[in-house]
Order: structure tokens, then sequence, then C-alpha cells
């Protein structure tokens, strides 16, 4: 008996599913209270959108925090960073992104995006070496750093391009929508959910499928053991903060065509909306960020339809609530 049980292959971790179907839950909740179907459908496509664009920005924070332990309050400067750069990209030429041709535009759009990811990106390796290094494992001192370093970088905005909104249209190929019958789909959200989907995979791949990120994973649960082997853990928890920091530019990017302006303080309201989302995902899981962007963007559609005045607090409401269920969050990956 002894044998066959130690032949006997492991048992598999039960999937939790019930975090997964609650979006499918909520919207078909939302069906009879929303009442034409079209409106419904058109809604739903908005939600999706939004919350791809919001898991993009979250996914940086959820990325520093679950693996480095990391509590990064000036995230959303990097946002607001990426948006600016993207500005200077978008300015000279005007005239490409104006053109009724796709290719066109995405030449113009994805160096934009590239560039702001690379600053961002680079803005990151400054912070972490200059604020987080001495920190690590100090939360209220990696409080304190960066909500500093964020309210430095909001005034040097503020320094060079000034307190104005600068507008960032959308390019001409990507504006209207695509007609089904009685239903709207804005072309915007349609190439916003494909960004998401593919960062969201990307990540996925390279942390459960690839020798780096089974080497960022082990780091998080022994240091001692990696650096003991030889690989340098300090150099992949850089790379793993610049990430998430390019990951931000991005958002940024596509954050700031979705409002189609720029300002300054357009970090300061995403800050609270990453936060929530990254709580309620579960501090560090990727697929609970994931799920937790998709829930609160479809809160807020769904309920400035039918309650604008309670969409203000929607979203505080919906972390409440997902906190009274699992007071850790939809998958919690630490006991933090």
């Amino acid at each position: 008996m002894s044998e066959m049980a130690a032949n006997d292959p492991l048992p598999k971790p039960k999937r939790d599913l019930a975090p997964i179907l609650l979006p499918v839950a909520l919207a078909l909740l939302m069906i009879p209270l929303v009442g034409s179907t079209s409106s419904w459908l058109t809604l739903t496509v908005a939600s999706l959108a939004m919350g791809m664009m919001i898991f993009i920005m979250a996914s940086g924070l959820t990325l520093v925090f679950g693996l480095m332990d990391v509590l990064n309050f000036g995230h959303g400067a990097f946002i607001a960073v990426g948006a600016y750069i993207a500005t200077l990209v978008f300015a000279p030429f005007a005239a490409s992104v104006q053109a009724e041709s796709l290719w066109t535009n995405l030449a113009v759009l994805a160096p934009a995006a590239l560039l702001s990811m690379a600053v961002s990106g680079a803005l990151g390796l400054v912070v972490e070496r200059v604020l987080i290094l001495p920190v690590y494992g100090q939360h209220l001192k990696q409080i304190l750093m960066t909500t500093g370093g964020l309210i430095v970088a909001e005034q040097t905005l503020y320094a060079l391009w000034g307190p104005q909104i600068i507008p960032m249209p959308l390019p001409a190929s990507l504006r209207g929508s695509f007609i089904l019958g009685d239903v709207a789909i804005a072309k915007y959200r349609l190439l916003a959910m494909l960004v998401g989907l593919a960062v969201f995979i990307a990540i996925q791949l390279v942390l459960n499928r690839t020798k780096l990120g089974l080497l960022i994973r082990a780091g998080v649960e022994n240091r001692e053991m990696v650096e003991a082997l030889g690989y340098r853990i300090r150099r992949l928890f850089l790379g793993v903060f610049m990430t998430g920091s390019a990951l931000a530019g991005l958002g940024g990017v596509m954050w700031a065509l979705y409002r189609e302006q720029v300002h300054a303080s357009m970090s300061d309201d995403l800050t609270v909306l990453i936060f929530i989302v990254v709580i309620i995902g579960g501090l560090g899981s990727i697929g609970g960020c994931f799920i937790g962007a998709i829930l609160v963007a479809m809160v807020a559609n769904y309920g400035g339809f039918l309650l604008p005045k309670l969409a203000l607090v929607s979203n505080i409401l919906l972390m409440v609530a997902i906190l009274m269920w699992r007071p850790r969050g939809l998958y919690a990956v630490t006991s933090r």
C-alpha cells in the first residue's frame, strides 16, 4: 500500500472559480435592470475596455507589491510621465495622427507607446535605486518616500508643461464605432481590450512558463537560496520594478487617449483607483488584479447608467463588499 501511495500522482489543487464567475454574474444581473439589450451590450463592452486600461496601469503595481513587497504610492507618477511623453511624439506628427489610414496612425501610436514605456521604465530605475533601495522591508518609510516622489514628479510636470490641460485627440482611424445592429462598439475600446489581454497573457507566460519567472518567484520565497545559487536577485527585482513602471507608462498613454487629454494631476484619482483594484485582487495576484479591474469598470459603467449619484462611491462600495466576502481579496497570494 505504501509503494502504491508513493507512486500516486500528487493531487492537483482545486481551481477557485468563484472570482472568475463574479463578473459574468454581475453582467447577467444587469440585463433586466438596464432594460435595453443594445444598451447593455454597449455598457458591457465599454466596461471591458475600461477594465483593460485600468488593469494595464494596476498590473505594474501588483507586480511590484506582490513580488517585491514594496508599497509604491508614487506609481501614478509613471502614468502621468508616460502620457506626457506620448504628447511629445504626437505633436510633430499631428498630420499623421489625423490621417484616415490605420497603418499611418499606428506608425505614430506604436513609437509613442514604446517611448513612453522606455522613459517610464528608466524613471523606475532611478526611483528604485534612489528611493526604494534604502527602505526595503520598511513599509512606512516606503509610503513616505514614494508619496514624496509623487509630489516632486507632479510639480516637475507642472513646471515643464504648465497647469493647462493638453488635448490628446484619438487618431482618426480609431474614432467612431462599429455598428452591429443596434449596438455601437467604439473602435478604440476594441484596441484597448486587445492590448490589455496581450499584457495579461504576456505577464502570465513570463511568470509561469519561463526560467526568469521561476527565479523571480523563487527569490520572493527564499532570497538567500536563490543568491546562493549564483543569481543576483537584486537585479531581478530591479527588472520587475522597471517593468511595472513601463506598464504604468503604457497605461498612461492608453488612458490619455481614452480621455483625450493630459494634465499633471491626472495621477491623483488614478492612484486611488489602482490601489482599490490591487486590494480587491488580493495584493499581488495578477489574475485577481485582472478580475478586479473588470469589476471596478463594470460597477462604474453600470452604476453611472442606473444611479449616476451612486457612481461616485461605487468603487469604495465594491471594495467593501469584496473584502466582507474575502478579507484578503479575490486571490490572496500572501499572508500580508
